[in-house]
């Protein structure tokens, strides 16, 4: 039989393996006996997560992790975890999530990103596959994460958007809220814009750098983006709701430089509603 080329095909990533028909394209012989070999997928996913509790599994809850771990078992026909990039919050969307899962199945990656998108509710699309290295960690390997937060300014929020944006009608001034955005640029502990996690015990560091922080401003919207090494539980919802607070007139720049400072104690302050997050991409 021919050996299969590389090349990509329908967002899929195939590999110059092996020769098709062969031991080889299905496992290992060891000791006479025909063994699957392990393959590591990545996956890049999008993701409508109004009707989810977040990604994390959640014992009785919908969760974007539990639901991928349930397909892929289908297929593989035994549990898998799928790890992600990260963990969104309940209510948040993604436009492309990355994550991960180790199986035997030799299902081309092509008929994978079928059979997952068939058995997954209309909410949750698998965007493309690829063979990754036995090691690759989507979260522990990420070298940068970009976010997008939406506000709606107009009177009347459209029910088609109702699901996507944070819907603010009031004023607000645009100049302030632009000049404190650039602020949170750079490596700082954002302690401060952090929720509290369960995490919080094992003292890991909570200073980030932020490469860019940016507000675009049009007549009847907000769009807030954010590129950083990792982000905090909350911390993204955390800096809308400040940058918020600054265009109602309760914040400036120094305000913001005072919220990085160790030891501010941010407590009683708003979070920014989750539906108006995305997940813009993760690199690597």
């Amino acid at each position: 039989m021919p050996a299969v080329r590389a090349g990509h095909t329908g967002g899929e990533t195939r590999l110059p393996l092996v020769r098709v028909g062969t031991a080889k394209s299905h496992g290992r012989v060891h000791a006479g006996r025909l063994e699957p070999l392990m393959r590591r997928i990545r996956i890049q996913l999008a993701y409508d997560g109004t009707d989810f509790h977040g990604w994390q599994v959640q014992p009785g809850l919908s969760t974007i992790q539990g639901t991928l771990e349930s397909v892929v078992g289908e297929i593989e026909k035994r549990p898998v975890h799928v790890a992600g990039s990260g963990r969104t919050d309940a209510g948040v969307h993604a436009l492309a999530q990355v994550a991960a899962f180790s199986i035997e199945n030799p299902i081309p990656l092509l008929n994978l990103r079928k059979a997952m998108n068939r058995l997954l509710p209309p909410s949750i699309r698998v965007l493309s596959t690829a063979e990754a290295a036995p090691e690759f960690h989507p979260r522990f390997q990420a070298a940068a994460k970009t976010y997008e937060y939406r506000i709606l300014r107009c009177e009347i929020c459209p029910p088609s958007e109702w699901p996507f944006v944070h819907h603010y009608p009031y004023p607000l001034d645009v100049d302030r809220m632009l000049a404190c955005a650039r602020v949170l640029e750079g490596e700082h502990d954002f302690t401060a814009f952090a929720a509290a996690d369960g995490r919080d015990d094992d003292g890991k560091t909570k200073v980030r750098t932020i490469f860019s922080s940016r507000l675009e401003a049009r007549p009847d919207r907000l769009t807030y983006r954010v590129r950083g090494s990792g982000f905090l539980k909350h911390m993204v919802r955390n800096l809308v709701a400040s940058l918020l607070e600054a265009g109602r007139g309760n914040l400036d720049q120094a305000g913001i430089r005072a919220m990085l400072a160790p030891g501010f104690d941010r407590k009683g302050w708003p979070t920014a509603p989750a539906k108006g997050l995305f997940l813009v991409s993760v690199e690597y």
